[in-house]
């Protein structure tokens, strides 16, 4: 199990012995700030730990006061080449700056961010990807290789040690999942920086969730990774869900209750399909760490998922409630929902 450098971020900590946090990103057009202050909070409701979004130009810096004031989330500046925008960000209360040390100019401009965010007790995420690696680099490793994303992050990391600087956070994210993977390996056998977990471009909701599920996911079960973002051409809420579920499925997530449902056969008599769906729905804003089982007929119900704390088993235009295998009663299969969720108030 690796242990990370332990990293205050705005009104948390990243890394060490915290848990493993949830981050994404704005999407809303930067000259919008009444819409990025509302994106911003719908995150935070989602259950968002920390929000980032870009800063593309001065104009853009008037974003960071509003969205403090309406969230209590920690807040990360996305700088590029700028370093005067890490700085104003700084000055404005952000509480990190996300930027690649090597594309913002003369080491007196690192030295520059270094010396504020020191100032100011703000970390930096450095943040590397596949398109983003020096040419030097490039034209040693002949191509994006771990290898390659990796010195390119410890270099990156060099120059702001230099300054005496090393509250860093890194990222080292590929759209392909091995290379990703391999590159947080390494990463973490290189270095203690916490690492903030990614598969970058991951693509539209479907494919985006299940590489982001492969990568991070495998990651986490060996203890890699203190934060993590699933990138999404989507909704950034739905980054939110999905992060969340895969922590949840891989047991680091336990605030909230456990869905199991079988994936129904010719037994099955009810519409166990949408059963199931309105069930998660239902759930959504549970807290409690309850297993709740929806099973399709009596052969998987209070046999098969007689662990679960609560749970419904089809039967013919019927349903049995059963709760840590032992059956309650019978409920018509239009009650079914209602009857369960009165039973997970009980509990």
């Amino acid at each position: 199990m690796r242990t990370s450098k332990k990293i205050k971020v705005g009104n948390t900590f990243l890394g060490g012995d915290s848990p493993v946090l949830v981050q994404s990103m704005l999407n809303v057009p930067s000259t919008d700030i009444d819409g990025s202050v509302k994106q911003a909070v719908e995150l935070e409701k989602a259950g968002c730990q920390i929000i980032r979004f870009a800063i593309p130009n001065e104009e853009a810096l008037a974003l960071v006061e509003p969205i403090k004031k309406a969230t209590t989330v920690p807040l990360v500046a996305d700088i590029h080449f700028d370093y005067r925008l890490a700085i104003g960000a700084a000055e404005r209360g952000i509480d990190k700056i996300r930027i690649n040390p090597g594309n913002i100019g003369s080491e007196d401009r690192v030295k520059a961010v270094a010396d504020i965010c020191k100032q100011k007790e703000l970390p930096i995420r450095i943040g590397v990807n596949s398109g983003s690696l020096e040419k030097h680099i490039l034209e040693k490793y002949g191509s994006p290789t771990p290898e390659a994303m990796v010195e390119s992050a410890l270099y990156h990391a060099s120059l702001l040690e230099k300054f005496d600087f090393d509250d860093i956070v890194i990222s080292i994210k590929s759209s392909n999942v091995n290379t990703m993977i391999k590159a947080y390996e390494l990463a973490a056998e290189k270095c203690n920086y916490p690492l903030h977990l990614g598969v970058t471009e991951a693509g539209t909701e479907r494919m985006g969730i299940i590489k982001s599920a492969v990568g991070i996911g495998s990651l986490l079960t060996h203890g890699i990774g203190d934060t993590i973002r699933v990138s999404l051409t989507d909704d950034p809420v739905k980054e939110v869900y999905a992060a969340q579920d895969i922590l949840k499925a891989i047991g680091l997530k336990t605030d909230c209750p456990y869905l199991v449902s079988c994936p129904t056969c010719g037994r099955t008599r009810i519409d166990l399909v949408g059963l199931a769906k309105q069930v998660e729905e239902r759930l959504r804003d549970c807290k409690k760490p309850i297993t709740v089982a929806v099973m399709g007929c009596i052969v998987n119900g209070p046999g098969e998922a007689k662990e679960a704390d609560i749970g419904v088993a089809g039967g013919d235009g019927c349903g049995l409630i059963f709760k840590k295998g032992e059956i309650l009663r019978k409920v018509p299969e239009n009650e079914l929902l209602d009857e369960l969720m009165k039973e997970i108030d009980k509990l």
